[in-house]
C-alpha cells in the first residue's frame, strides 16, 4: 500500500467497497533512472502545486501502481504523458508499448504532442497509428493567476493549427489549464466541435477561498455548456493539507452537477497525488462522496465513462 494508507482504508472490502473493478482515467508510469524527464531529473527540482516532489522522483511501474491501488481492483487504466524528454515524444510511446506487453497496463494512452511545432501534423499521424493511443496532451501557456488578463496558449495561431489536425486523426485532446482560461477553452471547443476535449484535474480549483471557488464554478459552468467536453475528477489535493472528504465534497458534487454523471470520470493521478494521500483515501473518498447516487451513475463515474470516452476496447 501507499505510505499514507490507514487501517480504515483496508476495511472497505475486496474491491475498495465497490461491487465492480474500476478504470483509472488518469495515471502515470515512469523510470527516471533510465529515461529523461526534465521535471524529475533536473536539479534543483521545481516546486509544483503540491510543493516538494522529491518523494516521487523514482521509478514508478505497474507493480508499484497495483500495490498502491489496493484494495481497489483496477481493471484498465489511461496512461497520461509524463512530460518525457520533449525532444523525443515517440520514445515515450515506445516505452509505454513495452510496459503494455510486459505488464498488461496501461490499457490506452494520452501521448505528448507539442501542437505549436512545425512537425505536429506528422507526429499526430504517428501517434494515431498506434492502436493504443487515444488522445494527446500539450499544456498550453497559462497565466499565473486570474488577475492577469493576457490570453492563454489555446488562442495562439500555431497552437490552434496543430489542434486542427486532431479530429482527422481520430484523436481526443486532454486539456490541463487553470480555470481562468476555461472561457478560451470553451471557444476552442465551439470552433472544433468534432474534437473531444477532456479537462484534466477538475479545472485546478487550488484556491479554496469563497472568491476563488466562485470564479472556478463560473468558469466550469461556461465550459460544461460545450457538448464535446468531459472532465476528470482528479488532482484536487492541496499543498500541505490532508486529502479529506470534507475538504473535497463540494468540489466533486459541483462538477457532477455541472457536467452530469455521464461526462465525469474519477481518476487517481497516481503517483503524483500520492503526495496528498493514499490511493485508497482518494478513491475511497470519491466512493463516499457519491454513495447516494444511483448504482448506474456510480459505475459510470468509476468505470463506464472512461471506457466510452477513451474507447477502451
Amino acid at each position: 500500500m501507499g505510505e499514507h494508507a490507514t487501517m480504515a482504508d483496508t476495511a472497505a472490502g475486496p474491491a475498495g467497497g465497490l461491487p465492480f473493478p474500476i478504470v483509472d482515467a488518469h495515471q502515470h508510469f515512469w523510470d527516471p533512472s533510465r529515461h529523461y524527464y526534465p521535471w524529475l531529473n533536473d536539479e534543483p527540482p521545481i516546486p509544483f502545486r503540491y510543493g516538494d516532489y522529491r518523494p516521487i522522483r523514482r521509478p514508478y511501474l505497474p507493480d508499484d501502481y497495483r500495490r498502491d491501488a489496493l484494495p481497489f481492483v483496477v481493471e484498465k487504466s489511461v496512461y497520461v504523458e509524463a512530460e518525457w524528454d520533449p525532444r523525443d515524444p515517440d520514445g515515450e510511446m515506445d516505452y509505454i508499448a513495452s510496459l503494455r506487453r510486459e505488464h498488461g497496463l496501461p490499457s490506452v494512452a494520452v501521448a505528448q504532442a507539442w501542437l505549436d511545432r512545425d512537425d505536429a501534423p506528422r507526429l499526430l499521424e504517428r501517434h494515431a497509428a498506434r492502436a493504443f493511443v487515444r488522445s494527446v496532451r500539450h499544456k498550453p501557456r497559462a497565466n499565473a493567476s486570474p488577475d492577469d488578463a493576457l490570453p492563454g496558449g489555446t488562442t495562439d495561431r500555431a497552437w490552434r493549427e496543430g489542434f486542427s489536425h486532431l479530429a482527422r486523426n481520430g484523436l481526443r485532446f486532454d486539456l490541463q489549464t487553470p480555470w481562468w482560461h476555461l472561457h478560451e477553452a470553451a471557444r476552442l471547443a465551439a470552433d472544433f466541435p468534432s474534437t473531444s476535449i477532456v479537462l484534466n484535474h477538475t479545472g485546478l480549483p487550488a484556491d479554496r477561498t469563497p472568491e476563488g471557488l466562485a470564479g472556478w464554478k463560473r468558469a466550469m459552468t461556461t465550459f460544461a455548456a460545450c457538448p464535446n467536453v468531459a472532465v476528470k475528477v482528479s488532482g484536487i489535493g492541496q499543498r500541505g493539507r490532508t486529502w479529506t472528504v470534507d475538504a473535497n465534497r463540494d468540489i466533486v458534487r459541483t462538477v457532477i452537477d455541472l457536467f452530469g454523471a455521464k461526462r465525469c470520470m474519477f481518476a487517481s493521478n497516481f503517483p503524483v497525488d500520492s503526495l496528498c494521500a493514499s490511493f485508497a483515501t482518494i478513491l475511497g473518498g470519491f466512493r463516499d462522496i457519491v454513495a447516494d447516487l444511483a448504482p448506474h451513475e456510480r459505475k459510470a463515474l468509476f468505470r463506464d465513462n472512461a471506457i466510452a470516452i477513451y474507447d477502451i476496447r
